[in-house]
C-alpha cells in the first residue's frame, strides 16, 4: 500500500473510531476527496478495506455508514 493511501486509510479510520458514532454516515466521497486531498480512486480503496474489516457498510444509493461496533 503506498503512503499517500495509508495516510487516507488512518484518517478515515480516525475519523470513523473518534468522531462518529455506529450509524453515523461518513462524509460524500466527493468530500473525502476534497479534505483528504487524494483521488477518488483512494477513497474508494479506503472505502472497500473498510467495508471488508467490517467498519464501515455501504448502503446503494445513500452511502457510507459506520458500522455497529461490537459489544
Amino acid at each position: 500500500m503506498g503512503e499517500v493511501t495509508e495516510r487516507a486509510e488512518n484518517a478515515v479510520r480516525q475519523l470513523v473510531g473518534e468522531q462518529l458514532a455506529p450509524g453515523d454516515r461518513l462524509p460524500s466521497e466527493r468530500t473525502l476527496v476534497d479534505d483528504l486531498g487524494v483521488s477518488r480512486t483512494t477513497v474508494r480503496l479506503v472505502l472497500l478495506k473498510l467495508s471488508a474489516e467490517g467498519l464501515v457498510r455501504a448502503e446503494h444509493g445513500r452511502g457510507y455508514f459506520v458500522s455497529e461496533r461490537p459489544g
